[in-house]
């Protein structure tokens, strides 16, 4: 028959035993808050937004003030979304990084990968690319041959297989170029051209996400709604490319729904 001072102890081993499972379950919990501790933003002008005061120049990483905190991560839609992540999280100290530079392409940015991406090593890489492409194919003179889809779906797969090869878990973020008939480039002849090729890349994008177990950003269908109600026709995007402070407010927005889950 077991004693009093028994019974005592098998009571408190059961106690320590709970606790230590409920420490072990608590660090758990933090090593998954912890999982996250760097977000990249990549892209062209949309994602820059003019960080490391760069005055809307088109001058690499190495060339902006990465330590002045009052234009670290620029005015776009990164600067709205880094700033909820890093507002709701404090305690996990997660660390944003926006690579975007005006006017790249995706072959500009697969020229910088392994310095921009690659390096820093971060958890979760977000990547809106593909508008400059287009821009600069309408651009040229007419009877140039079609635009090469094929070649520009290999560069971005390339960057993300990289990125995979080099950090298997890494979470990608896939956001859909976009263009909107306003401004000079809406009203330009050319513009149903360019309205289908970016939804020839829109198409690839969607496809990609798909395969690699990527979060989907449709900012097209967000826009393509956006420019269905709005006060006046340059309210959302202003030259037919480039978001106004709304249209960037609304792009966090969603951006933040989609890839939210992430973080939590």
């Amino acid at each position: 028959m077991k004693t009093l001072s028994t019974l005592s102890a098998i009571a408190a081993a059961l106690i320590l035993t709970a606790c230590a499972s409920q420490a072990a379950d608590d660090n758990q919990t933090e090593a998954a808050k912890r999982k996250v501790a760097k977000v990249l933003f990549i892209g062209d002008s949309i994602t820059d937004g003019g960080w490391g005061n760069s005055c809307g120049d088109m001058r690499p990483t190495a060339e902006r003030n990465q330590t002045d905190m009052n234009h670290i991560f620029g005015h776009s839609y990164m600067m709205l979304c880094a700033s909820q992540i890093q507002s709701q999280y404090p305690e996990r100290d997660i660390k944003c990084y926006n690579r975007g530079i005006s006017g790249n392409t995706v072959y500009d940015l697969a020229a910088r990968w392994d310095a921009d991406a690659v390096a820093l090593d971060a958890d979760v890489v977000s990547i809106l690319v593909g508008t400059n492409d287009i821009e600069y194919y309408v651009g040229k003179e007419e009877g140039q041959p079609p635009f090469g889809i094929e070649k520009w779906d290999a560069a971005y797969r390339g960057m993300l297989d990289t990125l995979r090869c080099v950090k298997s878990d890494v979470a990608l973020v896939l956001c859909t170029p976009f263009v909107g008939k306003v401004g000079w480039r809406g009203d330009a002849p050319n513009f149903g051209l360019r309205q289908s090729l970016i939804d020839s890349l829109d198409n690839r994008v969607v496809k990609m996400a798909a395969e690699y177990g990527a979060t989907l950003v449709r900012f097209d269908e967000l826009f393509a709604q956006l420019l269905r109600n709005q006060p006046r026709p340059d309210y959302w995007i202003w030259d037919g490319v480039h978001p106004t402070p709304a249209g960037h407010r609304r792009m966090a927005d969603l951006w933040l729904e989609k890839a939210g889950p992430l973080f939590q």
